[in-house]
């Protein structure tokens, strides 16, 4: 009987499985070479792949896989999704050719040509915009019957570039208003800046009320895009005079009422600043230790924006200038009905107009009056008021509570709630009117069709509008929260024909409370309040004088200007057209 001996056991006094370099013995034969790990996962490749033409056709030797040997993949994946056999081993054991190539050339070496997709196969090559028959890029976000009716591009805006963009791109704004060269520049402050401030602010304290409010006609609330409601031109006065010209404002920084004066329209542009893309200006006139926000005549608060924060807003037609190639002009002929300055016409028109529609003026329910009649109506004023209650308000912005920096603000409100006491300050309505061009139109911001979206997908009609018109709505919102409304209505004003701007139509109306829709719009009263607070201690720091806050036309900054005492009034008017004179002589 043979016997059995043991054989010689090498133990690993570094631990871990495996020989030790150290007790190897001389005459095995990988001495040399490191120990590769393995794990169950591992399995064993083509020994010559002749089937992955993705690269480098050669065979693979050794039992690795063409992705291993070449080192490709990230992990040493193969297609299959497996890990190629001893991915995350040395490079011992992987296969180099070292054969000199460059001596190697291919017989035809024309480049082979780009194929663009034939009749139908527009937008569906990689090149041109991904799968599908979407006009955009690659990663779409649903084309236009997608959640937010955009007409394509996920990954990037717009997908494929449009004719002529990279001229887009490259357009400036002018500035709201004309800087002189004489002007001084004192501050500026950058938009990244304002958006760290934040004041908290208690209630208000009401100090007068003003003028007539009629109640609101309910039966908007119900329309439909099936129970569209022309929109009809009404001839009512209403009046939004800046805060210098206010007689009541004049009448109470007599009293020393308050530190600051201004009114709701101004107010809500400086506490929105940082959103905001246009240009505008406010002139600041500081009086002693008091200071009064006013808007110039013709300026960018007597009209409404239209898609401001779109990604490609509505622009002006413009021109190269003869002189200089490099600058772009104003062309003076008669601008179209979808560009910028035409839009905010249009929407100006829609706003009043349907304000004054959306209200009953006919008893019952009857008309209120607030406590005292309207303060700019003159005794010779023939044609009717609009409905428009005046709110006089103060608001303390001291930050401690020795400190007396309060400010007195206008604000307005549009009608109340039948069955509402609005001289008790409820139920109080402001209106409003969101207005619909042409969805096709350069500019639209990828807002789908009002006519076939708003009932079925409001919210997608909805977040598309609070993402192009941000500024806009969050104006609004701040105009409603000032005034202390209860209620918010916005009208969805479409045309009857997107080629015809002067005849419109009433698709729905949404109500919404100012504090809620703030919240939706993430509008914070808080960062508000402190803009306006940094803004008056910059002005304050100033001596008395006249002075202009400008919004960069082209950048998120606001610079405050040095000006004459006699800036943007008649007599300066006067002065330049009889120095024009003079000159033409």
């Amino acid at each position: 009987m043979s016997s059995f001996s043991l054989p010689q056991i090498n133990d690993n006094p570094d631990g871990g499985w495996g020989p030790s370099s150290s007790n190897l013995p001389s005459q095995f034969k990988f001495k040399d070479i490191p120990y590769a790990p393995y794990s169950k996962s591992d399995k064993l490749g083509r020994f010559a792949d002749w089937n992955d033409l993705s690269g480098d056709s050669r065979p693979t030797n050794l039992g690795l896989s063409s992705t291993q040997a070449r080192g490709g993949g990230p992990g040493g994946r193969r297609r299959d999704g497996q890990p190629a056999f001893g991915s995350g081993t040395a490079s011992a054991f992987a296969y180099f050719h070292a054969e000199d190539e460059s001596s190697f050339s291919v017989v035809d070496s024309k480049a082979g040509a780009t194929r663009r997709g034939g009749p139908m196969s527009r937008g569906r090559t990689p090149g041109r915009g991904g799968a599908g028959y979407n006009r955009g890029g690659g990663a779409q976000r649903g084309g236009r019957g997608g959640p937010f009716g955009g007409r394509g591009g996920g990954g990037q805006r717009g997908g494929r570039r449009g004719w002529r963009d990279w001229e887009k791109n490259g357009r400036t704004r002018e500035s709201s208003v004309a800087i002189s060269p004489d002007w001084a520049m004192l501050e500026e402050v950058e938009f990244h800046r304002l958006a760290k401030l934040r004041l908290e602010v208690d209630e208000p304290e009401d100090l007068e009320t003003y003028g007539r409010v009629y109640p609101y006609e309910k039966s908007y609330d119900r329309i439909t895009t099936r129970t569209e409601k022309p929109l009809q031109l009404l001839d009512r006065i209403k009046y939004n005079p800046t805060t210098s010209d206010d007689p009541v404002i004049q009448e109470m920084a007599s009293r020393d009422t308050a530190t600051i004066y201004t009114t709701d329209v101004i107010l809500s542009v400086l506490m929105t600043a940082p959103r905001s893309v246009y240009p505008w200006d406010i002139v600041v006139v500081r009086e002693g230790n008091k200071l009064f926000f006013d808007k110039r005549d013709g300026g960018p608060f007597d009209t409404v924006t239209v898609n401001e924060n779109a990604a490609d807003p509505p622009q002006d037609a413009t021109a190269v200038n003869p002189n200089n190639p490099n600058e772009k002009i104003a062309v003076p002929e008669t601008p179209s009905i979808n560009s910028a300055t035409s839009l905010s016409l249009e929407a100006t028109y829609i706003n009043q107009n349907f304000s004054f529609q959306a209200v009953i003026e006919n008893p019952p329910p009857p008309a209120v009056d607030f406590s005292k009649p309207n303060p700019f109506y003159g005794p010779d004023e023939t044609e009717p008021l609009a409905s428009c209650g005046y709110r006089y308000r103060v608001f303390d912005l001291g930050v401690t509570e020795d400190e007396d920096v309060r400010i007195c603000v206008r604000t307005e409100v549009d009608a109340y709630m039948p069955g509402q006491d609005p001289r008790q300050g409820r139920g109080l309505v402001t209106i409003r009117a969101l207005n619909e061009f042409d969805p096709r139109a350069p500019g639209a911001g990828g807002a789908p069709d009002w006519r076939t979206k708003l009932d079925s997908q409001r919210g997608a009609v909805v977040a598309t509008e609070m993402k192009n018109n941000s500024c806009k709505l969050a104006k609004w919102t701040v105009q409603s929260v000032l005034a202390g409304a209860d209620h918010l209505k916005i009208g969805w004003i479409s045309r009857v024909n997107p080629r015809d701007n002067t005849r419109h139509v009433v698709l729905s109306t949404t109500s919404t409370r100012p504090a809620d829709f703030a919240a939706q719009l993430n509008v914070s009263l808080a960062n508000g309040w402190g803009i306006v607070r940094t803004v008056a201690d910059m002005c304050m720091k100033q001596p008395e004088g006249k002075y202009v806050l400008v919004k960069d036309p082209n950048k998120p900054v606001l610079r405050l200007y040095a000006v004459p005492a006699n800036a943007f009034t008649a007599e300066e008017e006067d002065e330049e057209a009889f120095d024009g004179e003079d000159g033409e002589a």
